[in-house]
């Protein structure tokens, strides 16, 4: 076991194989580097068993070898490490103890006392750490599983290894384990961004213009969003300025303008930033990236008791890439929704830097971009308008527009897109479709960005650019996860999670050792051997190992913060932006997507000119007015009337009926960041309404002009035709809700053309022009439900149908009282069809909510 000689800033250290040493800014290391660059607990020197390793353990800024960011290497005599920078950073020179320039001051490191050297550890025993891949024989496959006989488990790993530790009860710091009390600070190890002194009866402004005394450069911030107060009597209270984001004490927002009281372990979040008074000094943390991020214990249990993630532990480094595979079945959609909260775990914990998600939701959602499998982002619009909408909904209301081009442009530079920023979404790639999804996302600049499968039904070339965009972002300084079926790429990782069937680790580490760890020479063999032994313990057999006790069994040994969140009601994170502003940027992109798309507005008005025609086709000797000759009926008119009316519920449903299900991944992405969904459901009425009424305008100007009307109207005096047209529209726009309540429904947009052609059906049937409905126990309670017999209804007292053209002709007297030729049966007609499209909006407004983050459901 040779020594080896460290050399660092002219001093040297001679290291004795037989401990580990660490490197970073923690004065209490082993080597201890005063440089801003290298961060606390940076990396390990140690013998592994054939030759020298270093690991880093995640560090902000890395540690290289030759310019290249390793995370574990041999190291030796010759070699040569710089650590924060690949170019300046503190350089280690590593040579042999014979080698040694004379005179050179040595300090021999000598293991702590107390702690008597141990002996070298045998190899796959307790204490042994495994060589790195490139060094190992390949592995050795004691066990086939095309020789196993049916119903017999694959045995043990390879390798015997030492158990692992048992988790830490209630938290503790590595100094303290048994003071379960003891609270990390806000972000891990890190020092404050800055501090800032708060004299007693003077008043700190907080916010994003430059007249506060606390200027935070951050979109996310109001222009005045906060206030600190520090009492001649040494209290310290914030007060929230009307802040669009919020401004939240222990990750609970405070109400519009409300103030609170704050004590000393009281965490104050304002955007990006977080802010601590320590000895009436205020202490400011800025979330530039660099945050560790991590999964405890989590257990996902659906009805019936059948748990889909079962205790799912792992840490995340910080600014890293890390990938999650698995087959199917094993809970990766699942795991997806429980790191970012919008399916919190049964049970078990998401930490953002120590802090719980799930308890500070509202205050995180801000910090988390999520990029569905699906674009989240209107095709018909150019990627800048694209852009342009989504910066408006998600900055504050104050925010310039100048303030936003310049965002939209620094991120578009940032991920090349500048010079597709005038193109249609549609007529990019998919690999480009899904940056402009990326582009989205990091508008609010995250600090974690989770992907669902973005590489999905890409070519192998457009495969590498993705993933070499996400090596990009985790290298600028953001810690990117990303769920994947791709296998090709997954060295360039930092991690990699592997779940096993029934929804469990089957391994986590560095992936170059992950095939080495499972025995097997490629991913398909190991996908085949998870179906194949789909009873077999793989999470036991991941405890068991060596990988777990070098990468997860520390994961208890952070406790979350031990701040007090007190017990609310449920907390309704404030908004980005007002109801009302909401509402105008969501009917302007709205119509922005409806004018871009030229074969919707040539069918809008086909599709009601072609139905007006088809009622002209009918021939009508007497029109739709009385009959000419005594005795006779006008047996035309209600089948007239019947053909505009399904046309137009035909017409206004066929507008709404996919307006939801195809927008649905979008929304449930703009109402975790602060959608409002009244406002999104009202600027889908409002401009769908419009359109609808034209079209019943454009129906009934076909259907009516060549037609004999009535003198008069019952309720506008001479035009009979304008009142037959408001009921006529008014169906229209009953249908249209019906329309949003299948969209809202279905779960795939094929779905909706078959409820679509159904509802039409029943209307024909129930309008009470094919057959008598009245005085029918059953059916005509039934036909009060359907939009058509009321609208048919409210025509035919203009028209005084019941006279002209009676349903029971053999018996004329025998009258639909729903057809009285009466000015206030009119009104109750039209009243109880626009009733009924309010039920419906009612409906969609429930049944939205299931397309939310479920944590904000509650």
């Amino acid at each position: 076991m040779p020594e080896l000689v460290l050399e660092l800033n002219g001093r040297t250290w001679t290291l004795d194989p037989s401990r580990p040493y660490t490197l970073g800014r923690d004065p209490q290391g082993d080597i201890p580097l005063d440089d801003a660059r290298v961060s606390w607990r940076h990396a390990t020197v140690s013998w592994g068993g054939r030759s020298w390793l270093i690991e880093d353990h995640g560090s902000t800024n890395g540690t290289f070898v030759q310019g290249r960011r390793i995370h574990q290497m041999e190291i030796g005599p010759g070699s040569t490490v710089n650590l924060g920078n690949a170019n300046d950073g503190p350089r280690l020179v590593l040579t042999s103890p014979a080698a040694a320039v004379a005179g050179r001051q040595q300090v021999r490191e000598q293991p702590p006392r107390q702690t008597p050297p141990p002996e070298e550890p045998a190899r796959g025993g307790p204490g042994w750490v495994q060589p790195p891949p490139q060094q190992q024989q390949p592995p050795q496959q004691n066990w086939q599983p095309q020789q196993q006989h049916v119903g017999q488990q694959p045995p043990t790993p390879r390798q015997p290894v030492a158990q692992p530790p048992l988790p830490r009860q209630g938290g503790g710091s590595p100094q303290d384990p048994g003071d379960g009390a003891w609270a990390p600070p806000v972000y891990g190890d890190r020092s404050p961004t800055t501090f800032h002194q708060v004299a007693l009866g003077r008043r700190m402004r907080i916010g994003r213009a430059l007249e506060n005394e606390l200027v935070v450069s951050d979109l996310q911030v109001s222009r005045l969003h906060a206030e600190f107060t520090a009492s001649p009597d040494g209290r310290f209270e914030i007060r929230d300025l009307g802040s669009h984001n919020g401004t939240y004490v222990n990750g609970q927002p405070l109400p519009k303008s409300g103030t609170a009281l704050l004590g000393p372990n009281d965490i104050v979040g304002v955007g990006h930033s977080t802010f601590r008074l320590v000895d009436g000094r205020l202490e400011e943390f800025v979330d530039s990236g660099d945050i560790s991020f991590s999964a405890r214990h989590l257990t996902v249990t659906v009805d019936g008791g059948k748990q889909i993630l079962k205790d799912v532990s792992f840490g995340v480094p910080e600014k890293s890439l890390i990938a999650v595979i698995g087959p199917s079945g094993s809970g990766k959609s699942t795991l997806l929704k429980a790191l970012t909260g919008y399916r919190p775990a049964d049970e078990g914990d998401v930490l953002y830097d120590s802090r719980n998600l799930y308890k500070q939701f509202a205050e995180l959602r801000q910090r988390i971009g999520l990029v569905p499998q699906d674009d989240i982002l209107h095709k018909e619009l150019t990627v800048r308008t694209a852009l342009k909408y989504a910066a408006k909904l998600r900055f504050p209301a104050d925010t310039t527009g100048q303030e936003r081009e310049a965002r939209i442009s620094e991120v578009l530079r940032e991920l090349k897109l500048d010079v597709h920023a005038e193109k249609k979404v549609t007529s990019l790639s998919g690999g480009q479709r899904k940056r402009v999804s990326v582009a989205l996302e990091l508008l609010t600049k995250p600090s974690l960005i989770f992907l669902d499968e973005p590489t999905s039904g890409l070519d192998p070339g457009m495969d590498r650019d993705v993933m070499q965009l996400l090596r990009g972002l985790a290298d600028d300084g953001r810690t990117v996860l990303v769920v994947t079926h791709s296998v090709a790429e997954l060295a360039i990782c930092d991690k990699l999670l592997v779940m096993a069937p029934g929804g469990s680790v089957a391994y986590f580490g560095p992936p170059e050792e992950a095939l080495n760890f499972f025995g097997y020479q490629s991913w398909a063999d190991v996908f085949s051997a998870f179906e194949e032994y789909r009873d077999y313990d793989w999470a036991g057999r991941w405890k068991g190992s060596q990988h777990y006790q070098m990468y997860a069994a520390d994961i208890d040994a952070v406790a979350p913060q031990s701040v007090e969140v007190p017990h609310t009601r449920a907390t309704r994170p404030p908004k980005p932006q007002g109801w009302f502003p909401q509402l105008w940027t969501l009917m302007r992109r709205y119509v922005s997507v409806i004018v871009s798309d030229h074969g919707f507005m040539g069918l809008m008005v086909a599709l009601p000119a072609v139905l007006g025609l088809v009622s002209v086709v009918i021939p009508a000797d007497f029109g739709l007015g009385p009959p000419t000759v005594k005795g006779e009926f006008n047996t035309d008119a209600g089948t007239i009337m019947l053909i505009l009316a399904v046309g137009m519920c035909f017409s206004g449903a066929a507008n709404s009926v996919r307006e939801l299900i195809k927008e649905r991944v979008i929304y449930e992405r703009e109402r975790a960041t602060g959608l409002s969904r009244s406002a999104y459901l009202v600027s889908k009425i409002i401009v769908l309404g419009l359109i609808t009424a034209v079209q019943g305008v454009i129906i009934c100007a076909i259907g009516f002009l060549p037609r004999k009307l009535p003198e008069k109207g019952l309720i506008i005096s001479g035009l009979p035709a304008v009142e037959m047209c408001v009921v006529i529209s008014a169906l229209g726009l009953t249908s249209m809700m019906f329309g949003l309540v299948i969209s809202s429904l279905v779960r795939t947009q094929e779905k909706t053309m078959q409820l679509l052609v159904m509802f039409a059906i029943v209307q024909v049937v129930f309008t009470g022009t094919l057959f008598k409905v009245f005085d029918s126990p059953g059916v005509e309670q039934f036909a009060w439900l359907m939009p058509s017999r009321w609208a048919i209804a409210g025509v035919g007292t203009t028209l005084d149908l019941s006279r002209i053209s009676p349903v029971d002709q053999k018996n004329p007297g025998n009258l639909d009282p729903l057809w009285a030729h009466e000015a206030s049966q009119w009104a109750i007609n039209l009243s109880v069809l626009l009733f009924i499209g309010l039920v419906c909006g009612i409906a969609v407004v429930r049944l939205l909510r299931r397309h939310e983050p479920e944590v904000m459901r509650k």
